[in-house]
């Protein structure tokens, strides 16, 4: 699961950090990073797609936004019991009710 998340949130800062630096042409030396580069890739995606080059840094966000989503519902799915088990604790401390003793609980019973 770690090398997931790392695989996952590698790319997408990458591409954040490109993203962000290029566009306020915060290009430290390197063209890569002038914003000459950033309509010139944009430009080039889009004679790809054969759309707009303004309309893909907002599907690249969407895009970005339901992988996110995705990764999380998976991690959220593998600690599943672990989220549950904060969820009750929270809702009892709202309430004022003793949380009911879960299975890790009696399990170290003497």
């Amino acid at each position: 699961m770690k090398w997931l998340l790392i695989c996952w949130a590698g790319p997408v800062s990458f591409l954040g950090a490109w993203y962000y630096l290029s566009y306020y042409d915060m290009s430290f030396g390197i063209f890569m990073l002038t914003r000459h580069m950033h309509d010139l890739v944009f430009e080039i995606y889009g004679k790809i797609l054969g759309i707009p080059p303004e309309t893909i840094p907002p599907l690249v966000a969407r895009a970005i936004a339901f992988d996110s989503l995705l990764v999380f519902a998976i991690f959220g799915f593998r600690r599943r019991a672990a989220v549950m088990g904060w969820w009750r604790r929270r809702q009892a401390s709202r309430s004022g009710k003793v949380p009911l003793p879960s299975a890790d609980n009696l399990s170290k019973a003497p």
